[in-house]
């Protein structure tokens, strides 16, 4: 049986902040940062009428769960960095949560992946 990532019943958003960028994927992420260093981490969306598919910022209940867990501040040593051209390292919460050895949130059937590490 697998188990799945659900959203919490009470949360607050604490951790990670909304950025606005030009990047070629997506134009909005959720930017966690410890000091200098930053870490662009980004949600797909679908939209039913128009049949597209989207990247954009994380859920608010997300960013507190991944920046809690244990595995967080390695994972964020190696994968964050500072801003080249107004954009940030990116990653996919799907990449995230896997690193972290975290319940993945359910599979939707229009989700996409990306077939590298770097975004």
């Amino acid at each position: 049986m697998r188990y799945h990532y659900t959203k919490p019943s009470i949360y607050r958003t604490y951790y990670g902040k909304t950025y606005i960028c030009e990047h070629p994927v997506y134009s909005r992420c959720t930017l966690i940062t410890i000091g200098n260093k930053s870490l662009a981490v980004i949600q797909q969306r679908f939209n039913p009428k128009t049949k597209t598919t989207w990247w954009g910022e994380l859920d608010p209940w997300l960013p507190d769960a991944l920046y809690l867990n244990e595995n967080f501040k390695e994972y964020f040593d190696k994968r964050a960095g500072t801003c080249t051209d107004g954009l940030y390292p990116t990653v996919t919460i799907r990449q995230i949560m896997w690193a972290l050895k975290m319940k993945p949130l359910p599979k939707e059937r229009w989700e996409t992946v990306f077939d590298r590490r770097e975004i």
